[in-house]
This record gives structure tokens, C-alpha cells and sequence, in this order.
């Protein structure tokens, strides 16, 4: 009785603690994402990190699977940061376990699953300075078997956009993720092929005709390693992306890319958001646009004015309205806009 007694008692001490807010953490868990939430009083930098983190874990523990718009996002958003957050190496330690377990005894998902698996652990290695991990190299081996004939890749084609629907999405991550890899592995045979078809692939006549989505995605990849771009090509994809800026300093996702909605809805082409926004920033600033241009100050000024009290971005599905998860990519891609600001709030 005594025993039960003291019990209670310190179940009651934690509760008052958890009270003040001192001990008992809230488990991560996967928000209702709704474009009526309020916007915040303030920016913070730290909130939106915290936000995506905690999402990224919650995401990871309830569907065991890695997706472009949360988790393989969340990686690779945040370890550019000069300390990972609380869930990053666990999440990071389940996409190892994918790769290095699951692949080996069931396959992957889909081609797609190892593209977006090696560009991101690709990316994260270098991000933190590592020399190139086990994990990214038996992905980045394991794109060179999935790859096509014509050095493209099948890519999945859920009516899902920007980062589902086409093909050539997929070739421009394999872009990035062989720009991020160290010479050392790209002067392996199977790279050194792998890369050559790939570039064969997206041939000027191939980048006309990419959504300017996936053009400056390309940006990206050339900032890492210039192969993928001509200064013609990258003026006029930065020419683009600043003539598609806002009035109110934002960025519209749907413009990027003309997608049709899958619903059968009309595209808003005239509503910034959060992933247009973080998006064009980042490619643009890695396209060399001085950060202190008028451009790049604009676009800033929107995400720090249009942040939601929980921290993340919103961003509507451009595919139909049941989910709008993109709101998670958005919320990285805003991150990676902002990390270099000097006037954020971590200063």
C-alpha cells in the first residue's frame, strides 16, 4: 500500500512538472495540415526545425517508409544545420537500416525509393562533412542498376507534384546526388558510366522541355559540381524563377510546373506559399544570386512573415486537396532558405 501510495505521489510530481512544462515531452506526432492555421507572431528558425524533426520521426515510426515530401527531405534540410536536431540520427539510422537490411533481403519499393535514397545520404555526407558512408554508397551503386538504357529512370508517376509525375524529376535528383559524391567514388566504373548516360539524358534539347521546377533543380547540381548547365541555360532558368517571383515577395508552387490538378480543379497560380518560396530562394541563392539582392531579401521577408504558429509553412497539395503533405517539403526547403540568414533568430 505504501509502495502505491509513494507511486502516486511521484506520478503526480511529474505531472505537475509536466505542467510547468519541464518533463514530460509531447511524442512526435504527424500535425493535421490545414491552410487555416494561424500565422505566427514571430519568426523562428528553431521552431521550424523543431516542427520538421518532430515530423519526420513521427512519420518514419508510423508508416516505416522514407518520402520525398518528410522524411528524405527532413535529412537532407537539416543536416546542413551546425547541430542536427534530437530525431536526426534516428531517422537517418532507419534509412541505413532500409538500405542495409531491408534492400538486401526484400528489394526496394521502387527505383524511385533508391534514386531518392542515394541523393539524400549523399547529401547529408557531405552536408556534415563525412567521408562518403557505407549506406550512400550501396545506394548510389544501386542507382547504376536501376538506371535505364538512356540513362533516365523510372520514376513513380502517382499524380503527385511536383516530386511524383514524371520522369524526368527523377533524373535531376540523380543529378544532385552524383554532384555531392566524392571523385573519388565517380571515378569508378560504374559511376563514370552511370554519369555519362545520365548526362546523355538531359541533353540541351531534353532541358528545354523540363518544367522549370526540375530546371532549377539543376541549379542545385551545378552549384556542387558544374557539368549539368551551360551560363545560357542557368541565366535563363534564373531569369524564370525571378519573373515568376510575387508581389508580396512569395513564390507559387503550381507555376513552377503547370501541372494539371488531379482532382480536376483549377491550379492557383496566384497564392505564394511556402515550398514556391523556400524552393526558389534556396536554387536561386545556388545559382550565385547575391544574397543581399532585392530578389532573395523579398523572398525571405515573405517566409518570415507568413511562417504558421507551429512552425512549418503551409503549402496546398498541387494534386488535390485530402493531404497536403508537400506543406513538410515546404517547410524544408524554407529551412535551407533561411539557414544562412544572419538575421534569424539563432543570430
Amino acid at each position: 500500500m505504501k509502495l502505491r501510495i509513494k507511486s502516486l505521489v511521484f506520478l503526480m510530481g511529474l505531472m505537475g512538472a509536466g505542467a510547468a512544462g519541464c518533463l514530460i515531452a509531447e511524442e512526435p506526432q504527424i500535425l493535421q495540415v490545414s491552410g487555416e492555421e494561424a500565422i505566427a507572431q514571430d519568426y523562428s528558425h528553431q521552431r521550424a526545425v523543431d516542427f520538421l524533426d518532430r515530423t519526420s520521426r513521427a512519420w518514419t515510426n508510423k508508416y516505416k517508409c522514407f518520402t520525398c515530401h518528410t522524411n528524405f527531405a527532413h535529412l537532407i534540410a537539416v543536416s546542413g544545420l551546425d547541430k542536427p536536431p534530437k530525431y536526426f540520427q534516428e531517422v537517418r539510422n532507419e534509412l541505413d537500416e532500409l538500405v542495409q537490411i531491408r534492400w538486401p533481403e526484400k528489394g526496394p519499393r521502387w527505383d524511385a525509393e533508391v534514386v531518392m535514397a542515394a541523393m539524400t545520404l549523399t547529401v547529408v555526407d557531405r552536408n556534415l562533412g563525412k567521408p562518403l558512408s557505407q549506406s550512400a554508397k550501396i545506394a548510389l551503386d544501386k542507382m547504376w542498376q536501376v538506371q535505364q538504357s538512356n540513362g533516365g529512370f523510372d520514376w513513380l508517376k502517382c499524380d503527385w507534384p511536383p516530386m511524383e509525375s514524371d520522369d524526368q524529376y527523377g533524373a535531376v535528383v540523380a543529378a544532385v546526388a552524383v554532384s555531392a559524391a566524392p571523385r573519388t567514388y565517380l571515378r569508378q566504373k560504374q559511376a563514370w558510366d552511370g554519369t555519362k548516360r545520365l548526362e546523355t539524358y538531359l541533353s540541351p534539347n531534353r532541358k528545354q522541355e523540363l518544367r522549370l521546377h526540375h530546371r532549377a533543380i539543376l541549379l542545385w547540381a551545378q552549384s556542387l559540381q558544374p557539368r549539368w548547365m551551360t551560363q545560357k541555360e542557368i541565366d535563363s532558368t534564373v531569369a524564370e524563377l525571378i519573373a515568376l517571383q510575387r508581389p508580396d515577395g512569395g513564390w507559387n508552387t503550381p507555376s513552377l510546373g503547370e501541372w494539371d490538378r488531379e482532382d480536376g480543379g483549377v491550379p492557383d497560380l496566384a497564392t505564394s506559399d511556402g515550398y514556391g518560396t523556400g524552393f526558389a530562394v534556396f536554387m536561386l541563392t545556388k545559382a550565385g544570386v547575391k544574397r543581399d539582392s532585392e530578389v532573395i531579401q523579398n523572398g525571405r521577408s515573405w517566409l518570415k512573415k507568413n511562417q504558421r504558429q507551429s512552425g512549418r509553412w503551409y503549402t496546398r497539395s498541387v494534386s488535390r486537396d485530402s493531404r497536403h503533405f508537400l506543406t513538410h517539403a515546404g517547410t524544408a526547403m524554407a529551412i535551407m532558405a533561411m539557414q544562412n540568414d544572419q538575421e534569424n533568430d539563432e543570430g
